[in-house]
């Protein structure tokens, strides 16, 4: 009863100061409290090799945090940075592990490899080895790395970020050669016309339609079955932004390659290329839409109607600073004319 009171009264103390207890509301919300820069509160507790490791809550100051040194920071950072690293990291976290188990579980080849990780890592007293040979992560340790892959987990999007900015900076190798006027932008339509091809192959789009703006944009629209909205098992994003955005996971699957290019074009690969774009998804009765600046997402995935139809319309303008000129319509027209001859039963309007 002493402990419940003493929480509770802790509980209140929270409240009466302004600061929150530790069942924080999803949503962030601003307020006017001037009296401190802000703060950071963290507790947790973990079950480890059958013991229940618990911390206490507690709180770090902004100033603290921002007065650290980077030179110091990007240490600890470099230090765990290495995918090995991570792996031996993680996986000592579930269970203690001697040398050879890690290079068995991790597929390391041989404890050569492995040895100048451990080197490093018990030197920065990230690792320890019990009598028995056996490796794990010191329980003082284990909050902060938690704690350090939960505030990871909230910023994995920007790896996807990331690697748009990547594409953008070696366009060549999604365009080929380009000339005195920049890159084709054609290539960007028939990479997204070619998905919806693809939907014809499987039995599903009978019809495409390609409408060229004033702006220098282009809508692909087809009556297939829908980029899926629900999030992939392993993500919290919806699958219209996964595809959308993850280069790495769909760049073996790119559908179309331009002449002379290195790699495919993915569908991720021409939202990176574009200056704007905007997805709608006719899917399971619903509406869908979704906006993007330079690849990056300007909203979530919006319900914005209703439909009996089923479909997927990419609205796209390329980047003026990679595609030195527009659409051209002779271009298009020659390439419609070979897709009529490949695809009989596929019609393709261009508006």
């Amino acid at each position: 009863m002493k402990t419940q009171m003493t929480e509770l009264e802790r509980l209140v103390r929270n409240i009466s100061t302004g600061r929150p207890s530790f069942e924080l509301p999803d949503e962030i919300h601003a307020t006017n409290e001037r009296n401190s820069s802000g703060y950071v509160y963290y507790a947790g507790q973990y079950q480890s090799n059958g013991k229940l490791l618990r911390w206490e809550p507690k709180e770090r100051q902004l100033e603290q945090l921002l007065s650290i040194g980077t030179e110091k920071i990007s240490k600890i950072l470099s230090a765990l940075g290495s995918k090995p690293r991570l792996d031996i990291i993680t996986s000592i976290l579930i269970e203690s592990l001697t040398g050879t188990e890690i290079v068995e579980k991790l597929g390391l080849g041989t404890t050569g490899q492995l040895y100048h990780h451990l080197k490093a890592l018990q030197g920065a007293d990230l690792l320890s080895q019990d009598k028995s040979g056996r490796y794990t992560l010191p329980d003082h340790r284990k909050l902060p790395f938690l704690l350090l892959l939960s505030a990871v987990v909230d910023m994995l999007d920007t790896s996807d970020y990331l690697d748009m900015v990547e594409v953008r900076n070696s366009a060549g190798s999604y365009l080929g050669k380009t000339s005195k006027d920049g890159f084709d932008a054609n290539l960007l339509l028939w990479a997204v016309v070619e998905n919806s091809i693809l939907e014809h192959v499987a039995g599903y789009v009978n019809e495409v339609h390609i409408f060229l703006h004033q702006n220098g944009g282009v809508t692909v629209s087809d009556n297939g079955r829908g980029i899926p909205v629900k999030a992939f098992q392993d993500s919290n994003k919806s699958t219209v932004q996964t595809v959308l955005t993850d280069i790495e996971r769909f760049s073996s699957e790119a559908p179309y390659q331009a002449p002379g290019a290195e790699k495919g074009i993915s569908i991720a690969i021409v939202n990176a290329l574009t200056y704007s774009l905007t997805v709608e998804v006719k899917r399971e009765g619903y509406i869908y839409r979704q906006d993007y600046k330079h690849g990056i997402p300007q909203s979530d995935l919006m319900t914005v109607g209703v439909s009996q139809s089923n479909g997927t319309r990419i609205t796209f303008r390329p980047d003026p600073e990679i595609f030195g000129k527009g659409f051209a319509r002779d271009s298009l027209n020659q390439q419609l004319e070979r897709l009529a001859l490949s695809y009989p039963n596929l019609t393709v309007y261009l508006h």
